[in-house]
């Protein structure tokens, strides 16, 4: 069981787990917006209602900047595990500039690549190729991206990430 963490903006920070908000909770830190229905934790002095949401009491600041960390997940992610060439299923991904020719491991050089496209592009352009990307490649944006956890969501996170978003 999750909990998501509000700051005192209702701006999602984190997601955690149900032990660690129900310790903020205890030490005053923070206060419980959202329960899970007839689930409490027991503890030695009685029930303790199951944090399903919670709001910081004093962290309000949120980074100007979250970027996202350039990972081989969030690429396959991002582009629905399609392949960015052809569009068959991506287990893979691609450098669209070979790394070998100055690419960088960056948002816009990366794209899922199924094995066969992959294999034939080797070390050479989509120009060289003659091949077209499906898209342009971009960050992620939303967030989904931005605070972690969010992807396998509870229903009831929803207002506060539309909220976000």
């Amino acid at each position: 069981m999750r909990t998501l963490v509000l700051n005192a903006g209702y701006e999602p920070l984190a997601v955690v787990s149900f032990k660690r908000a129900l310790v903020l909770v205890m030490n005053q830190k923070a206060t419980v917006i959202e329960r899970v229905e007839d689930d409490p934790v027991w503890g030695a002095r009685g029930p303790y209602d199951r944090p399903a949401v919670i709001i910081l009491r004093r962290y309000v600041r949120l980074p100007m900047s979250r970027r996202v960390p350039v990972t081989r997940r969030g690429v396959l992610r991002r582009d629905n595990h399609r392949c960015g060439y052809c569009g068959k299923s991506a287990s893979t991904i691609d450098h669209v500039l070979p790394r070998s020719r100055g690419g960088a491991d960056s948002w816009e050089n990366l794209v899922a690549c199924c094995l066969r496209c992959n294999n034939v592009k080797s070390d050479r352009t989509p120009q060289e190729m003659r091949w077209e990307l499906r898209f342009t490649p971009r960050p992620p944006h939303g967030t989904a991206w931005t605070v972690r956890g969010t992807e396998r969501s509870d229903p009831c996170w929803e207002p506060y990430l539309a909220l976000a978003a």
